[in-house]
């Protein structure tokens, strides 16, 4: 089909994907008011979202490291409690990775299990502007038309450059069925779910592993989506599905 690797992906297949992401639309996040938010860093460059799930685990997609050597000149970390990545604020927490865990079942450079936890060398200190967030506690389908929110540092139009600031736009939930009409094989309904495309907002290349928030709670990681057209109007935007891997994520963590 027409998938790139430099545009955002993150799927999930079974238990054995991927492109890359950023934020068209929508508008500037209040500063620090998602205090859960991570930007995964290589040598200080942003390069895809996360989230804080435990002092010591973060939460983002596998691809974010494919074709990377991750070694002494390939410099790993998360960046916590940001609004501004191009700053030093005073909220912010740099620290870097320990390692990183990818799904087993995870190819490079393809989409399913496109998930991925990154152990901190060092725990985050919980304050204002750093916190955990909660996983969900099943496994559960999204209600169709459910109006959920993303954020991240990436694109704010299809060819710009990305974002120093935290933005974030409200999506609308897909009901699977359409989504696997569109994307046929490259979407599994048991791992992924799918935003409505409204060709005003959207993720982009750089939001990569940000989680899509429903209600108080993240449901899924920015996957994939049209790798030429952000907005596209008949291609929904995928996300890994989280419930779908708690199993694998409490195994690790714990």
């Amino acid at each position: 089909m027409f998938f790139s690797i430099s545009l955002l992906v993150l799927s999930v297949l079974h238990l054995c994907g991927s492109m890359e992401s950023g934020i068209i639309g929508g508008m500037e996040v209040k500063a620090h008011s998602r205090p859960y938010m991570v930007s995964v860093q290589i040598n200080k460059m942003h390069k895809c979202g996360g989230m804080l799930i435990k002092t010591n685990y973060v939460l983002t997609t596998a691809h974010c490291v494919d074709n990377i050597e991750y070694s002494g000149k390939n410099k790993l970390e998360v960046v916590l409690g940001a609004h501004n990545i191009s700053q030093k604020e005073p909220q912010q927490q740099r620290i870097a990775v320990k390692k990183y865990i990818k799904h087993p079942c995870y190819k490079s450079n393809e989409r399913p299990n496109d998930i991925m936890l990154l152990k901190l060398k060092s725990k985050a200190k919980l304050k204002n502007g750093v916190q955990v967030i909660d996983l969900p506690k099943k496994n559960k389908n999204l209600t169709a038309n459910q109006i959920c929110s993303i954020a991240g540092w990436g694109r704010t139009k299809q060819n710009s450059a990305a974002s120093s600031i935290l933005r974030e736009v409200k999506l609308k939930v897909q009901d699977i069925s359409e989504c696997k009409e569109q994307w046929q094989h490259y979407f599994d309904t048991d791992s992924m779910i799918c935003t409505a495309p409204d060709g005003r907002g959207a993720f982009c290349q750089g939001d990569s592993g940000s989680p899509l928030i429903c209600g108080n709670e993240p449901q899924g990681l920015a996957a994939y989506t049209h790798p030429h057209n952000c907005l596209d109007l008949q291609y929904p935007e995928v996300y890994t599905k989280l419930s779908y891997f708690l199993p694998w994520i409490k195994e690790i963590i714990h």
